[in-house]
């Protein structure tokens, strides 16, 4: 998984954009990673998060891969005004952008999470960038859309990461602190355990267990409600955390 520092929010943010939630295989799952320091100094990479600086009640839900399409979800993100954000693989996806495109109709976001889920980490810079545009192609043509958001597969990147993502068009690229697992437990990557604001959390997509995507969801809402919290809109609040920094420069 991820496990990027506050302080990595370095480089201007947003100017436009692309859980993973579930994932387990590998070595790396992100912890083993600082991104506060994985990131290049160079001003023109992306930064790397894994929680916003904010002062909402706010925490982040993030869903990857698409590889659940549990139709009673399109419904909870309807009703609940829920605005997640989905970081899609394409070799998982399948036939299956359909439901995506449902989703997105509701008020989830559609971000990158590369072509065949390879771990990024030490593969040659052509290769990345194969990836990581290659979904963006992808994704433009199937929703008309460029995101501007990226979750690297296990949360593992490096430098050359980062400069392929930035060619591809991406301005964050996404990790978490919290993750759910198939139990419907969170579990974090770094710091106190416990929800709090600005966190981004994944949510496993995929997993065998008892409880279905839509039931991990509710369970998470509640414990998002008991904090205190609501669910906010990732991509906002990057872009205003980005402008703050930019006008305090």
């Amino acid at each position: 998984m991820r496990r990027p520092a506050a302080a990595v929010l370095c480089a201007a943010l947003l100017a436009g954009c692309a859980g993973a939630a579930g994932e387990r295989s590998g070595p790396a799952d992100g912890r083993a990673q600082d991104p506060a320091r994985a990131v290049s100094e160079s001003r023109h990479l992306p930064p790397v998060v894994d929680h916003v600086p904010t002062r909402d009640p706010v925490v982040f839900l993030t869903y990857d891969d698409g590889a659940e399409r549990d139709p009673r979800f399109v419904g909870l993100v309807r009703e609940r005004r829920l605005p997640v954000s989905m970081f899609l693989t394409d070799s998982v996806v399948g036939p299956g952008y359909g439901h995506f495109a449902r989703l997105r109709a509701v008020g989830a976001s559609i971000q990158n999470h590369t072509l065949d889920h390879p771990a990024l980490r030490g593969l040659p810079y052509a290769g990345q960038r194969a990836e990581i545009c290659g979904q963006q192609h992808k994704l433009r043509s199937r929703f008309g859309i460029r995101p501007r958001l990226f979750r690297p597969p296990y949360g593992t990147y490096d430098t050359t990461t980062l400069r392929a993502a930035a060619d591809c068009g991406i301005t964050a690229v996404v990790l978490w602190r919290a993750s759910l697992d198939a139990g419907g437990e969170l579990t974090y990557t770094r710091g106190e355990p416990g929800l709090r604001a600005g966190d981004i959390v994944s949510v496993p997509s995929g997993e065998t267990g008892s409880l279905t995507l839509t039931e991990r969801t509710e369970r998470l809402l509640r414990e998002i409600a008991k904090r205190g919290l609501r669910v906010g809109r990732l991509e906002d609040h990057l872009a205003r955390e980005s402008g703050r920094r930019a006008a305090g420069n």
